[in-house]
């Protein structure tokens, strides 16, 4: 091979080393700015005055307007899952765990990432797209003007709110999933009811609930975070903050996906 072609094949690693090494600058730079968003509210969140008609309004925004989207994906996840696991369990004579099967799955996994991923998927979208407008159009320098802590005013509320209010939304998810797939396992697969019920008892315990919403109490934090974060770097106009609510719902969803094998893997 000629020397020349050697040295171009070279040159065309490097660069892409280089490209390597310029995006994981740049994730860690954002990833810095992040926590230090993040303390900043955590800040703002024990420093009087605390704001709980914002936080309050949140939580109706976030809780009450997820409360749908909420509800529509339990259900069907409930029955798609005990259809599914029934049929399974049919082939080796085992239909009656279904039951139990299904609400582990649901209260240790699906109903916290699941409702994280529909809250995101509307709130956190909502978060970025409203932080943004007001950053583009410089409401946010206003109340800097005005001697109001930007991060204590707009960001400090949501994740607060967010917080608070993603362990019912994951509670509601687990009672309507289950209830989903009662009704599929009962009337459709024709379990007894009794064994259903029985069995849920007998291997699901209170610490598999818990589980579940220990996790979305992260998520909830998480997702927030990145919302806001993200509506607080819009700049250019209406383009880039429809930008950054993609990056938003994009990079939530990804987090909350990583981090849910981590906190399963290190602390369950």
């Amino acid at each position: 091979m000629p020397m020349n072609a050697i040295y171009e094949q070279i040159a065309v690693f490097g660069r892409i080393v280089l490209s390597l090494f310029h995006v994981l600058e740049l994730a860690l730079e954002e990833l810095g700015q992040m926590l230090s968003m993040f303390w900043e509210s955590l800040r703002q969140i024990i420093k009087p005055p605390i704001r709980w008609r914002l936080i309050v309004d949140q939580m109706q925004f976030i809780g009450v307007g997820s409360l749908f989207i909420v509800v529509l994906t339990a259900v069907f996840t409930g029955m798609v899952f005990a259809l599914q696991s029934g049929r399974a369990f049919a082939i080796f004579r085992a239909e009656t765990l279904t039951g139990s099967v299904v609400t582990l799955t649901l209260t240790r996994e699906l109903a916290p990432v699941l409702t994280a991923l529909m809250v995101t998927a509307r709130a956190g979208s909502a978060m970025a797209a409203q932080i943004g407008t007001m950053q583009v159009t410089q409401q946010v320098e206003a109340l800097s003007a005005m001697a109001v802590n930007p991060v204590g005013y707009l960001i400090a509320p949501r994740i607060i709110a967010s917080v608070l209010i993603m362990p019912f939304l994951t509670s509601i998810f687990n009672f309507v999933g289950i209830l989903g797939s009662y009704v599929v396992s009962t009337k459709l697969l024709n379990i007894d009811e009794a064994m259903f019920l029985e069995n849920i008892r007998y291997y699901v315990d209170v610490a598999d609930f818990v589980q579940g919403l220990f996790k979305s109490i992260f998520f909830a934090a998480i997702l927030s975070l990145i919302s806001c974060y993200q509506g607080m770097q819009a700049r250019s106009g209406a383009s880039d903050v429809g930008r950054r609510v993609t990056m938003a719902v994009v990079i939530s969803s990804v987090a909350i996906l990583v981090i849910d094998y981590f906190l399963t893997a290190l602390l369950f």
